[in-house]
């Protein structure tokens, strides 16, 4: 079966009974069939225009919908800037890392000038993340639209975030607050098949694990050869340096990310957590083996999933003219 076949079936297979709660209830699939009916054509032809030039913002734009989903809902309200008065989301430090903010301006400067004050940055957010993993040779799935924006944006509530050194208890309770359970929690951890992180999220792991600050103080759970690589290409203080997050093949949406986290040779220590659950152990595994096509499913199920997480809908928040500020 070609890929555009295979494509077309995950599309048709993701089951609707995967909304939950009232306010996602009120999301469509053909949300602006009569307001907005080219919304999905006019971003996907920015995203693949953007990543042509710049194909490394594949894994932020997804990344950037994730870390929007986790605070406050799918409300965008990641994109919003700072004031005199507030520190928003974006210049916390979970987000200071964050890329593509103005490739997203530039999608919704399009959508402004086709459909005025009619999609929202949320919306355009889950749009452009689906894109891009699917750009990426990933699957694809149909976004549920309809989402409006929210008005306020705390850097202090950012600690909803998973924290790339968390346990998997940890990151249980964290994905359980937004309605996300542990088949989430290791589906949605194999977006990291793409992408990079920088030295600095994983330094400790390398050189100063437990606190004791020397040589030998690292992640006992990580592959000793991998540290050795890691520790060629970082030292203890590089805030610069980046690594790819799934050597090899970090600009393709494939399932490798598993047999790395099967091989203990993960970036972060919360992908190496998945291996102290029967449950987030098996799926590992056997997807470090292939069932690339399964893991796909899974995949497209739980972005829609937390897609659906906090959404504002009806009256409530607004249409932004511009993402970086409310109206």
């Amino acid at each position: 079966m070609a890929r555009k076949d295979i494509l077309a079936v995950l599309i048709t297979m993701v089951p609707c009974f995967l909304l939950f709660g009232s306010t996602s209830a009120q999301l469509s699939v053909d949300y602006y069939s009569k307001t907005c009916p080219n919304v999905e054509d006019i971003v996907r032809k920015e995203v693949i225009q953007i990543l042509s030039v710049a194909p490394s913002l594949a894994a932020p734009f997804l990344r950037m919908h994730f870390h929007d989903c986790f605070v406050r809902g799918c409300d965008g309200s990641v994109l919003l800037d700072s004031t005199k008065s507030n520190v928003a989301e974006k210049d916390a430090p979970p987000n200071q890392s964050l890329r593509g903010f103005g490739a997203i301006e530039r999608v919704k400067a399009k959508l402004e000038a086709a459909c005025p004050n009619t999609v929202s940055c949320a919306d355009v957010l889950a749009l452009m993340a689906r894109d891009a993993v699917w750009l990426s040779k990933g699957p694809t799935w149909q976004v549920w639209l309809g989402r409006r924006d929210g008005r306020l944006s705390l850097a202090g509530e950012t600690n909803e975030l998973p924290p790339h050194q968390a346990n998997l208890t940890q990151l249980i309770q964290i994905y359980a607050a937004k309605g996300l359970d542990l088949k989430d929690l290791v589906v949605l951890s194999g977006a990291h098949t793409i992408g990079t992180a920088h030295c600095s999220t994983i330094s400790s792991r390398l050189y100063n694990f437990t606190g004791q600050n020397n040589l030998n103080d690292v992640d006992p759970f990580m592959d000793k050869n991998y540290i050795a690589k890691l520790r060629s290409k970082c030292s203890p203080t590089d805030q610069k340096t980046l690594i790819e997050m799934d050597p090899g093949s970090y600009k393709t949406f494939d399932n490798s990310y598993f047999k790395y986290v099967a091989k203990r040779r993960s970036a972060f220590h919360s992908d190496w957590a998945l291996l102290t659950d029967s449950f987030t152990r098996a799926y590992v595994l056997k997807h470090a083996d292939g069932f690339e096509s399964e893991f796909f499913q899974d995949f497209a199920e739980s972005m829609i999933k937390m897609g659906n997480v906090g959404v504002l809908t009806g009256n409530q928040g607004e249409i932004r003219k511009k993402c970086y500020i409310v109206n």
